[in-house]
């Protein structure tokens, strides 16, 4: 597969069998950049990081092509909960990731802000920004949260610009705050971005409302929904309804090289990502 090293470009791997055979999957079917989870997505709990797992992690990403590692926090986290149960685990939830990643030397932890059920969207704002700098303050890393840009789907929140940018205002630490885009879920937020006027739109609408200097990540998805749906529903590359002029845009855009792109499209076993690799490419200009 022909592939283009100084893109950070790859896709979201399992860690099964050890956190460092990610890293190995990924280099696999050519990927750059790559996110993963530290634990189970679906459970509170995990076992403590051993000194070993994390030495070993860390030397074979030093050994390795991928340029780039992030992290996706468990979705079960919802630092935005109405129910205070859930809000106090949440928050120990995200102080947990925050340690992982920080054990690991990883930059960015990409995370679902959260959702309003049981309250109201304007409390859920404040109440996000102020648990993320509960969480920040708890574990003093390194390790940026990358407030996730969502479909708006039920009560979650962040599906515009100016909710992310709220709690980015609202939060005593921005410095350890960030974006990551997902194509998917902008576009059934409402976001247009697939002809060059709607992109570029887009994109000074994101820069004047939140910043460029806070996207730190992107996944790259297509959409079996409409723009405006508010629907989360993933489709491969060209397969979906954003078409791919959008990404031929955004993956020749030079503003955005240094920015790891992760594919999220549906897979049983990574080398359904192959495909979505090999469209992604043949859209890259030779020039860029």
């Amino acid at each position: 597969m022909k592939k283009f090293n100084n893109i950070l470009f790859g896709a979201h791997m399992s860690i099964g069998g050890g956190i460092h055979h990610a890293i190995e999957r990924g280099e696999s079917i050519g990927c750059t950049a790559i996110q993963i989870f530290t634990k189970s997505n679906r459970q509170w709990h995990a076992k403590p990081l051993q000194e070993k797992e994390i030495e070993l992690f860390k030397e074979t990403w030093k050994k390795s092509s991928i340029a780039s590692i992030i992290v996706h926090a468990a979705y079960l986290i919802n630092v935005g909960s109405g129910k205070k149960e859930l809000e106090d685990k949440s928050v120990k939830g995200l102080i947990e990731e925050l340690q992982r990643c920080n054990q690991l030397g990883i930059p960015y932890l990409v995370l679902h802000p959260g959702s309003f059920a049981g309250t109201d969207q304007k409390t859920c704002l404040k109440q996000i920004a102020h648990n993320l700098d509960r969480a920040l303050e708890a574990t003093h890393g390194h390790t940026t949260i990358l407030l996730e840009t969502m479909a708006g789907q039920g009560s979650s929140t962040c599906h515009t610009f100016e909710q992310i940018a709220e709690i980015i205002a609202l939060s005593h630490h921005k410095k350890y705050l960030g974006v990551c885009f997902d194509t998917c879920h902008a576009f059934t937020a409402g976001y247009h971005f697939n002809t060059i006027q709607t992109y570029e739109k887009m994109w000074n609408d994101f820069d004047g409302i939140i910043g460029l200097s806070k996207l730190h990540a992107m996944h790259i998805n297509d959409s079996k929904a409409e723009c405006g749906s508010r629907l989360d529903r993933h489709a491969h590359i060209g397969k979906g309804k954003i078409g791919l002029e959008a990404f031929k845009l955004l993956f020749n855009d030079k503003r955005f090289a240094d920015i790891p792109k992760i594919l999220e499209t549906p897979y049983k076993t990574i080398e359904d990502y192959i495909p979505d690799m090999e469209t992604i490419y043949s859209l890259i200009e030779k020039k860029n």
